[in-house]
């Protein structure tokens, strides 16, 4: 009896350990599973440290696109092969498809060495799924390559969320994503009809240079920042019913349907 008393003793001593054990998983072990080629799924964890995908096992030197000597530019590219899907999961470090050395925390370093002229890029070749996750630092996938879905939706970006001159597929789902700093999807051109119905934008939502040939729904979206549309080409069907500005608006230079676009037009829009 006194046996058995302790074994439960020591089972409820051990009891939080496993449960942090089940519910915190190191980003090492998610890395370990991409460069063996395994589909990654995770629901309802935390993930602890950097998620660095720009230094897979499959990392190669992409052929020079020009420039002489020390000054031309290195590219090296990782690929996740397979499918990713994380579902209400929260990332404590930062979440990497995109690494310049010579910045830091998305700023230019100070330094008075020679900067490294090399960037690190990671493409995904399968689903990529981020749905109901918080991700408390940095998310960069800028440049990134999404060959298939990419669903961000009801994710929450604590940091600037990075996307500029990202490659979209299909199944571009950002709906009531929350952005507490810069969304910057600068130069992105969605190949297909993005979802942004019901996203908040806290900070600038920054779509100067972006495309949208086929349409997107940005209905019943709150923009509390800047609404960045400088230069941008939108073409129906665009939804935008229900959608609040209380930020303001650029739209110098944008087009719709391939004629200007106006803030009038686009309050009118939101009616």
């Amino acid at each position: 009896m006194k046996n058995r008393s302790m074994l439960f003793l020591l089972l409820w001593l051990l009891l939080p350990a496993l449960v942090w054990a089940q519910t915190n998983v190191p980003a090492a072990e998610v890395i370990a599973k991409i460069n063996r080629g395994e589909a990654v799924s995770y629901q309802n964890v935390t993930i602890t440290g950097d998620l660095d995908l720009t230094q897979l096992a499959n990392k190669t030197l992409q052929p020079a696109k020009g420039g002489q000597g020390n000054w031309e530019s290195k590219e090296y590219v990782s690929t996740v092969t397979a499918p990713v899907s994380f579902i209400n999961c929260t990332f404590k470090g930062n979440v990497l498809a995109y690494f310049n050395p010579n910045y830091e925390d998305g700023k230019p370093k100070i330094s008075l060495k020679s900067e490294l002229n090399e960037v690190y890029n990671t493409n995904f070749e399968k689903d990529v799924r981020f749905e109901e996750c918080v991700f408390e630092r940095r998310s960069d996938f800028k440049y990134s390559q999404f060959r298939g879905i990419a669903s961000f939706a009801g994710s929450t970006f604590q940091e600037e969320a990075l996307f500029k001159y990202s490659k979209f597929s299909n199944g571009i789902d950002f709906s009531k994503a929350r952005f507490r700093e810069e969304a910057n999807f600068k130069y992105v051109k969605f190949p297909s009809a993005v979802q942004f119905k019901g996203a908040s934008f806290e900070r600038e939502a920054n779509f100067k240079y972006a495309a949208f040939p086929e349409g997107a729904d940005f209905q019943k979206a709150t923009f509390l920042g800047l609404a960045n549309l400088k230069y941008a080409r939108l073409a129906d069907p665009v939804q935008w019913k229900g959608a609040v500005f209380k930020g303001g608006q650029d739209l110098k230079y944008a087009s719709m349907n391939n004629s200007s676009f106006s803030n009038y037009a686009l309050q009118e829009l939101t009616r």
